[in-house]
């Protein structure tokens, strides 16, 4: 999953994403949105920037997703 934020957000290759908490809101208003804090990692292993991400799901026909962030 994270391969995916990495993609969305525009980290380099040589840098990872941890994990740092997530939150499921549930579903409400049709959609199914998970929250999670990422920390963004070099190659030496430092914090460089910590991000919030959304990921939402429609819980209706045809299932459209979405992924937004922001920078904390």
């Amino acid at each position: 999953m994270s391969d995916e934020y990495k993609k969305k957000i525009g980290i380099p290759e040589n840098h990872t994403l941890e994990l740092v908490s997530s939150n499921w809101k549930g579903a409400r208003k049709g959609q199914d949105t998970d929250e999670y804090l990422y920390r963004e990692l070099d190659a030496e292993g430092n914090v460089v920037a910590t991000y919030e991400i959304k990921d939402s799901t429609s819980t209706y026909p045809p299932f459209g997703r979405s992924i937004s962030y922001s920078k904390v």
